[in-house]
């Protein structure tokens, strides 16, 4: 429970960095400088007592101390929800490897979350990038059993079939769902699927298998399309140009399948 409980508050600490990047990376701002966060509205640096997780959001009542502005409810529930996966994973877990990959892997898909959700958009930090971190991963967390596994020579050893699984996986992947978008966009005439979709199941892929990629894409799908249908009927928004933030769903879909797998 301790190391839950430590695995929270840095949790905590992560989803404050990620609020960072869910602002800074679409903006094509850095990340790392400045180094201190700043207001929005009046560009003031941020005091580190008006930065601390959770606490300060609530102190302030959602508003800047200086300029009074609205802070966003995303930087309360993205750090709220990374600090809650992290404790439950190594409540779940414990303490070891498979608990941190779990961790990197839900901040991940966080950020994810919010950013396509606010702004449209998936960095490549974390898609790409999540695609080589996952693959590191695999080295010491072994992959579920997938196609590539049974199709490895018998003398390979398990750390190398489980790399070349998780690569496997967000190859296939990502290349399948590239074809289906752009057969989707000849078909259509409007692109239905953008290329961060791609790269973001490519990443689920090179951290979950193959298998469960597959199903996130299925529960990612029937997710979005029930509340994307939704919306537009309350807001009354045009079907043909209503743009789903379809990362999202996935993001949510995807940790939903990593623990009902894990489960399983």
């Amino acid at each position: 429970m301790l190391e839950a409980i430590l695995a929270g508050f840095i949790g905590l600490l992560v989803g404050s960095f990620l609020n960072v990047c869910v602002y800074r990376m679409p903006r094509d701002l850095s990340v790392a400088s400045p180094a201190r966060s700043f207001c929005p509205g009046c560009e003031k640096t941020i005091a580190w007592y008006d930065n601390v997780p959770l606490i300060s959001f609530l102190l302030l009542k959602g508003r800047c101390r200086y300029c009074g502005d609205a802070i966003p409810y995303r930087y309360l529930l993205v750090e709220l929800a990374t600090g809650l996966l992290f404790f439950g994973a190594f409540l779940w877990l414990g303490p070891g490897i498979e608990a941190v990959k779990y961790c990197v892997f839900a901040a991940i898909q966080v950020a994810l979350i919010a950013m396509d959700f606010e702004e449209r958009i998936l960095a490549d930090e974390f898609t790409l990038g999540g695609i080589l971190v996952g693959i590191v991963f695999a080295w010491f967390v072994p992959m579920p059993v997938g196609f590539f596994q049974m199709l490895a020579p018998y003398d390979w050893s398990r750390p190398v079939v489980s790399v070349s699984e998780s690569a496997f996986s967000a190859v296939l992947l990502s290349a399948t769902l590239w074809a289906i978008g752009t057969l989707y966009q000849k078909i259509r005439g409007r692109e239905g699927l953008g290329f961060g979709d791609v790269k973001m199941v490519g990443m689920i892929g090179a951290f979950q298998g193959l298998a469960p990629a597959l199903l996130t894409v299925v529960v990612g799908s029937v997710l979005g399309s029930l509340c994307g249908l939704l919306y537009i009927f309350l807001k009354k928004e045009d079907a043909s140009t209503y743009e789903l933030p379809f990362g999202s769903f996935l993001g949510i879909a995807a940790l939903i399948v990593a623990v009902w797998v894990r489960r399983g």
